[in-house]
């Protein structure tokens, strides 16, 4: 998962992206742990939500652990490429992110909790890059499926902007905008650490609370 080579911490325009292609790639049929449909429509009830945080391996153990998250699936969104690879993802050249995507159940966990996990479980000052991890792929990013989220997200920063500075780090420099399409990551990827209890996961927190969500 860590990116060398050529400058990958540089956003790309739309004009240098890769074609991609027309037909989704392929992807699990089946959650390993909730054992639903991957690609199950979202429950009446239930909402979504979207984080990147980093590597999209050690972000999805650490939602699908949250009581109340009923699916999580990990794949590509914020960039150019029409269904992308994780090979076309990983040069820089498409402007997608890893992102998780989640199907949650309000009355057991608010978007607000949600936000506090996101906040405190990497450091979303650092730009292009979480920890050893290098590239626009590993960006911190928040993506809102309506108008309230778009609204939480933003006092949600806010609030731990200043927790942040008092604890010496520096800009939260997460991006928070509407919801991109989001595109499956290959079979091998969704939930990979519980495949693969061993494999690398290079996210973690810088410490600090976030003054919302669970115990606010």
């Amino acid at each position: 998962m860590f990116g060398f080579g050529a400058d990958k911490t540089r956003m790309i325009t739309e004009a240098e992206a890769l074609p991609g292609r027309a037909s989704p790639i392929g992807t699990a049929q089946t959650h390993t742990i909730f054992d639903r449909p991957l690609q199950a429509p979202v429950p009446d009830g239930m909402e979504e939500a979207m984080f990147g945080m980093g590597c999209f391996w050690g972000v999805e153990r650490i939602f699908w652990r949250v009581p109340g998250v009923w699916l999580s699936m990990v794949g590509y969104a914020g960039g150019f490429t029409p269904n992308p690879t994780y090979e076309e993802v990983c040069t820089g050249k498409t402007g997608h992110n890893e992102v998780v995507r989640l199907i949650f159940d309000p009355a057991q966990v608010s978007y607000e909790d949600l936000l506090q996990v996101f906040w405190e479980n990497h450091d979303p000052t650092q730009g292009m890059r979480q920890g050893n991890d290098r590239g626009t792929q590993y960006r911190s990013g928040v993506y809102c499926y309506c108008s309230a989220q778009t609204e939480a997200a933003l006092s949600s920063r806010a609030a731990y902007a200043g927790r942040l500075r008092a604890a010496g780090y520096g800009t939260i420099t997460t991006e928070i905008i509407d919801a991109p399409v989001f595109y499956f990551a290959e079979d091998y990827h969704q939930q990979y650490l519980h495949k693969n209890p061993q494999g690398y996961c290079g996210i973690g927190g810088t410490g600090v609370t976030c003054p919302i969500g669970v115990g606010a």
